[in-house]
């Protein structure tokens, strides 16, 4: 590459003027070819080549310019090439060439020879249009501009720098101003803002750089090295801006993640041109400026910004632009707004490969596997397209369980059907999908099947098997990957974390934290996050708040990880408290962290905070996610407004599994079993029940003592697809314990698969409580402590189970051995919410800053109750 000194130097005072160096170059400029008599050109033969051209019947054009036919005027030829490079047919195209070849006069032409390097260019073979650049023998500065912008055109930014050093080197030809934005370009490209200025010095002594066409591709070079600050600075000391300017830095700041400042630059463009007299600097967005800042709305998950600037894209006539209608409904569809995406989708009607790939990523993102189905094959049939390698990466991430594994297998079949498998991330995408089906069979096949096994590849495998759930298979992979002598990166790293948060293993964990820290990827904020996951999941939440506490910088995903832990390990308290610090940090759109937030509301059944919670959901347009639904149901039903729940509920836009489960569950636990049966009979129409439906309609019976039907649906379970587990029996188990049926509880607990653990024995323990049979309560303490020693809660349950009986020399047997095991019972508390501010207090806990007024109240209010 050329040093940037090379690029300083004046240009050499002797150099004249070149033509070409007017304000407002073409696109493809050319010089004007001296007039050729041509008396075996027919006056209608150009016309008749324009015209084929016009309906793209290339070959028909090609043939009424080849032997014996009268020769072409060059500016016949000229308007093939031209045509030729529109449609990237290469083949023709090198018929053409061959043709030229054989004429001097053509290839003599340097009209034709441009339109030559460029037609190459365009069809993406810049080592062919090299190869007729060298040889050329007498190069003017249309065929080094032609050259340096097909190099550019197919980013091969290193070679299109390097061949403006040999013009500058090798001629007296001056850079003008097609030539410098070709160059910028490619700077950019390369991210190497030293370049980029070297050249910007370069154009100020050749007195370009006030040039709109130079000017604005320095605003989109230093835009694109992330110096938007100088980008800033040269867009104001632009004599005149127009659109592509504004559109320019508008970019940069999106690009460098300074987003707000975008949408004011807009804000700022559209006042400028409001306060312009008519027709004098009038600017309003074009397509480009809505399609720079939509993807930006969905990568932030601002929804609201996105509707405001689909609502500007009506006003200004551009909503039915393809690529504005398409940045719409990707940006809807990945804000989790389906409802507004089918909207646009469905009305739209010019669709492409891009509009199905973006309706088609937000189905397969929200999980709603059916629908990402169907709406594969009816591009396929109805709509007649092809599925590309964005609609394969786009569907099969949605195939997560062993029930998708044959719609797996149909995408594979589509893949080699269309010659897709050679393409490393269709391939590894295979890999990962096949894994986290449970079909390690066919994922190692496809594995094995790769030309070449990546470090990807492997990850592919890796993470699909920690997602799967197969965690021991992950590390097993993971140690061979060594074995080979792979690098790991920041993803397999993250993927054994994930294995080993799912297996709890804290102590090899821990083997690869110090991994991390002696190989300097502790800075990586996705290994710290998933750390900071690993921990929070084998209850070290004081590491984990250690690891949070150290980061340098916290993003959206750090807080979601911290706050999240918090909330699903039992601290309700410490998730509130960090959830409302992360808002005050500037991190206040975070559907993960809002989700969570509402888990702890409803475990501290906090209705207050939990509607303002709602209410935030709502105008940040949380509430139409799914997940974020499904939480606000919860809250609402475990903090006894469960009408609250069922009205939320019955507005849901788009019901899934979760949102069905979670509001049978909440049926359940307040003990209406009417209702929660009849919505799982509702469910059925539209779904299947998966395991977490049968266990909250098995606990609607069980808190109803509807025995019987509880005992049909377990029946019903049995001969349905869906897996018994532990926590099936667990509320089987409870339910006849609670009716007293002791003895068929026994005996369900007998005949299960496998060995019953202590949420079974410790529900069967207080029904025997409950009931009076001291005897098989006897029996079922003594299982218990011997199963699980170090719950406290168990202890108390057999102590009580002798009170009831008058043992108390069992009592204290029990309350010593307790107290030997340095076990003790969870203190009593409780908690009260104030000003959206929850406060706990625990017995002997006088740690609050105002403990001493509370408990002179206290007693005030003691002596008011005498």
């Amino acid at each position: 590459m050329a040093p940037a000194l090379l690029f300083c130097r004046s240009p050499p005072p002797s150099l004249p003027t070149h033509p070409h160096a007017h304000p407002h170059p073409h696109p493809h400029p050319h010089p004007q070819s001296k007039p050729h008599l041509h008396l075996l050109q027919t006056p209608s033969l150009s016309q008749d080549v324009t015209k084929l051209c016009n309906d793209n019947n290339i070959s028909q054009a090609l043939h009424l310019l080849s032997p014996p036919n009268p020769s072409p005027h060059s500016d016949t030829v000229s308007i093939l090439l031209s045509s030729i490079g529109q449609n990237q047919d290469i083949e023709a195209g090198r018929r053409l060439h061959a043709l030229i070849s054989s004429s001097d006069r053509l290839m003599s032409d340097p009209v034709v020879t441009t339109r030559l390097l460029t037609m190459y260019s365009l069809c993406s073979s810049p080592s062919d249009s090299r190869a007729l650049f060298d040889s050329l023998h007498d190069r003017n500065l249309y065929h080094w501009n032609a050259m340096i912008s097909g190099y550019s055109r197919n980013e091969l930014w290193a070679e299109a720098v390097a061949l403006l050093e040999l013009l500058l080197t090798s001629t007296d030809h001056r850079p003008d101003n097609f030539t410098l934005p070709c160059v910028l370009k490619s700077c950019g490209g390369l991210s190497d803002a030293r370049l980029g200025g070297a050249v910007h010095g370069m154009g100020a002594k050749l007195g370009l750089s006030c040039d709109s066409y130079v000017a604005n591709s320095l605003v989109s070079m230093y835009g694109k090295c992330g110096l938007v600050r100088e980008a800033a600075r040269v867009f104001e000391t632009m004599p005149k801006r127009n659109l592509v300017s504004w559109n320019c830095l508008v970019s940069g700041f999106c690009e460098s993640g300074l987003i707000l400042e975008g949408f004011q630059l807009l804000v700022r463009m559209m006042m400028e041109s409001a306060a312009a007299a008519e027709g004098e600097g009038m600017m309003t967005p074009d397509d480009a400026t809505l399609v720079i800042l939509l993807p930006r709305c969905a990568s932030e998950g601002w929804v609201e910004m996105g509707r405001t600037l689909h609502g500007l894209s009506v006003k200004l006539g551009l909503d039915h632009e393809l690529r504005v209608s398409n940045a719409l409904i990707d940006m809807y569809s990945k804000c989790g707004c389906l409802v507004e995406a089918w909207r646009l989708f469905a009305k739209s009607n010019q669709r492409n490969e891009v509009s199905w790939n973006a309706m088609i990523g937000g189905y397969a993102r929200n999980g709603d596997v059916v629908e990402t189905f169907d709406l594969l094959r009816e591009m396929l049939t109805k709509e007649g397209m092809r599925a590309n390698e964005v609609t394969v990466l786009n569907v099969l991430p949605a195939c997560l369980g062993p029930w998708e594994l044959d719609k797996v297998k149909e995408l594979q079949g589509y893949v080699v059907r269309n010659v897709m498998e050679s393409n490393e991330l269709v391939s590894n995408a295979l890999v990962a999908a096949y894994a986290k089906c449970g079909s390690l069979e066919f994922a190692e096949k496809v594995f094995n099947n790769l030309e070449l096994q990546t470090v990807s590849s492997w990850n592919a495998l890796i993470g699909g098997c920690a997602q799967n759930g197969d965690s021991s298979k992950a590390i097993d992979l993971f140690l061979e990957m060594m074995s080979l002598g792979l690098e790991p990166d920041w993803f397999s790293i993250g993927s054994l974390l994930l294995a080993c948060t799912h297996l709890k293993y804290l102590r090899y964990g821990r083997s690869i934290h110090g991994f991390i820290q002696r190989n300097g990827l502790e800075k990586d904020s996705f290994i710290t996050i998933s750390l900071l996951s690993l921990y929070m999941q084998c209850g070290d939440e004081l590491k984990a708040r250690v690891l949070f506490d150290a980061m340098e910088e916290r993003d959206v995903i750090s807080w979601n990880a911290i706050i999240s832990g918090y909330s699903q390990n039992g601290f309700p308290h410490e998730s509130l408290r960090l959830y409302r610090k992360m808002q005050e940090d500037g991190y206040w759109r975070s559907i993960i962290a809002t989700t969570s937030a509402l888990m702890a509301c409803a475990h501290l059944s906090a209705l207050r905070l939990g509607k303002e919670l709602h209410c935030f959901a709502l105008k940040a347009s949380f509430a139409e996610d799914t997940f974020t639904g499904s939480s606000i149901i919860d809250m609402y039903a475990k903090c006894g407004a469960i009408e609250q729940a069922n009205t939320f509920f019955g507005k849901l836009h788009i019901i899934d599994i979760v949102s069905w489960n979670v509001m049978i569950m909440g049926y359940g636990i307040h003990g209406n079993a009417a209702k929660a049966i009849d919505l799982f009979n509702r469910m059925q129409k539209h779904t299947q029940p998966d395991a977490f439906t049968y266990t909250g309609i098995l606990t609607a019976c069980s808190h109803a003592g509807l025995v019987k039907k509880g005992l049909d649906f377990f029946e019903d379970m049995k001969n349905s697809e869906v897996e018994l587990k532990l926590e099936h029996y667990a509320c089987v188990a409870d339910m006849l314990g609670r009716a007293g049926r002791l003895s068929d509880a026994m005996s369900l607990i007998e005949d299960m698969p496998e060995e019953p653990d202590g949420r079974i024995w410790s529900a069967l323990l207080g029904a025997c409580r409950v009931h009076g049979d001291i005897s098989l309560g006897e029996r079922i303490a003594y299982k218990l402590l011997e199963l699980e020693p170090d719950k406290a809660e168990h202890y108390i349950l057999a102590s009580n189970l002798f009170a009831v009986a008058g043992r108390w020399d069992d009592v204290r047997s029990v309350r010593k051995k307790l107290k030997e095991n340095g076990l003790q019972k969870d203190p009593g508390c409780s908690w009260i919410e104030l000003g959206g501010i929850v406060y706990n207090f625990m017995v002997g806990d006088n740690c609050h800053q105002e403990s001493d007024e509370i408990r002179k109240d206290w007693l005030v209010l003691e002596g008011f109750a005498r």
